[in-house]
């Protein structure tokens, strides 16, 4: 067999899976190109002041995804509040930000998603004064310091204190930073200040260490079910020093919970990374918490990210164990997209040979009609003269010759071969005198 010979066979052989491998191929490129764009590497997060702790977490968070290849680009802010309202703002470039509970809600910002709950926001409320107080209630004819516009706390000790029926026109209000009220409150320039903050949080530290009162929240039962964004929480006894006892008893307190939310256009994958950096930082046991509680998905301010359920239903995707973020991701994009794509190739080849024993079928077909209709012409035609016999003569090496050209696979042979025989049988047929019609 000649290589030309060879090359033709192979072109009639191959050019139906060769077409089904190109539209796969083709249609894997469209969806590599377009249907999943690979996702960015910096992650715009709004976080409060230097010092605070939202501020602290965001570091922590910057130093953990940057082994991944993805730069944490933070923003400055006066808190929670004006993090919400960037996140809200669809024209912000801002992705990410810590929000305490009770800020925002779905209504409001319907882009939003929660990736977690990660950890308390403890209250504290530090007093002057020989009097113990135990009520918010107390606090009314006060100086009070209740947390710097835009930040959570101002917001929150507000809602808190209109409960209690202090407001500005019966107690003294000062909206000021954390390290102003610790200073006006230790100078007795004003009687209480509310702070906010895990217990490791410097000037929380630092007040806790201090001479001033620290409150016990007596009522919390009747606050938390009042203001489901609230949770009750304890500071144990001893919890400061425990040598010298302090504090001498435990001590109630109202929590806020700080949340990791994000815009819904975030890219599944840093949400991967995100949850994996959230539980480094606040999976261990604190003094309000114990190991693995936090993150979670304890909170209804914002629907949960669906990337965030099915982390905390089954981990992290598997491939991500295994191999580097980046390369990871690239792989999953791609088979998420291929893998269906690859089940339509296999249909495809499965049909294929069906297609081909069809096709078969009926190339022999219609070399079986036109023997058959000449086959019928020589039985039925009555003493047929020379020039009839040399036209189906002549036909029969036309039909011959055409089905000696028919290139068929090696499996089809025996069809082929039945139909040469078949041939013959008519040309033997051809040769046969004419039978008298009474014996026809």
């Amino acid at each position: 067999m000649s290589l030309t010979t060879l090359a033709k066979r192979l072109r009639q052989r191959w050019h139906v899976p060769a077409l089904c491998v190109a539209v796969v191929v083709g249609l894997s490129w469209i969806g590599w190109v377009w249907l999943q764009p690979s996702p960015h590497k910096i992650i715009v997060m709004s976080v409060g002041n230097d010092g605070g702790t939202y501020h602290a977490y965001a570091l922590k968070y910057s130093e953990i995804l940057a082994r991944q290849g993805i730069r944490l680009e933070l923003r400055k802010s006066s808190g929670s509040v004006e993090n919400y309202q960037r996140l809200k703002d669809p024209d912000s470039d801002i992705e990410l930000g810590l929000v305490q509970s009770g800020i925002g809600n779905a209504r409001d910002a319907p882009d939003l998603e929660v990736l977690a709950a990660v950890s308390y926001e403890p209250i504290w409320l530090f007093y002057n004064g020989a009097t113990t107080i135990d009520q918010i209630a107390q606090l009314s004819g006060k100086r009070l310091a209740i947390g710097l516009t835009g930040s959570g706390l101002r917001k929150l000790t507000i809602v808190l204190l209109a409960a209690h029926g202090i407001n500005a026109s019966n107690t003294t209000l000062t909206d000021m930073t954390p390290q102003q009220a610790e200073l006006q409150l230790r100078s007795g320039a004003i009687d209480a200040g509310f702070f906010i903050g895990i217990p490791k949080t410097p000037l929380v530290a630092k007040l806790l260490g201090s001479d001033l009162k620290l409150m016990n929240f007596s009522q919390a039962d009747a606050i938390v079910r009042k203001f489901p964004a609230l949770s009750k929480v304890v500071f144990p006894r001893g919890a400061i020093d425990l040598q010298r006892d302090l504090p001498a008893q435990d001590v109630t307190l109202l929590s806020a919970t700080a949340m990791l939310v994000a815009k819904n256009s975030l890219h599944p994958s840093l949400v991967y990374a995100l949850l994996d950096s959230a539980v480094e930082i606040h999976g261990d046991a604190g003094f309000f918490s114990t190991r693995n509680e936090f993150p979670n998905q304890h909170t209804d301010d914002f629907p949960i990210s669906e990337q965030a359920r099915r982390y905390f239903r089954t981990g992290r995707p598997f491939l991500q164990n295994y191999l580097p973020f980046w390369l990871a991701n690239f792989i999953e994009q791609r088979f998420v997209i291929l893998v269906p794509l690859l089940a339509l190739l296999f249909a495809l080849l499965q049909t294929v040979p069906r297609l081909l024993a069809f096709r078969v079928r009926t190339r022999l077909s219609h070399w079986y009609r036109e023997l058959n209709a000449l086959e019928d012409a020589l039985r039925t035609t009555p003493a047929p003269g020379t020039a009839q016999r040399d036209l189906w003569r002549d036909q029969l090496m036309q039909l011959d010759a055409a089905v000696h050209q028919i290139d068929l696979p090696s499996r089809y042979f025996n069809q082929l071969y039945a139909l040469k025989l078949s041939i013959q049988i008519v040309r033997n047929l051809q040769h046969q005198p004419d039978e008298p019609a009474s014996e026809r």
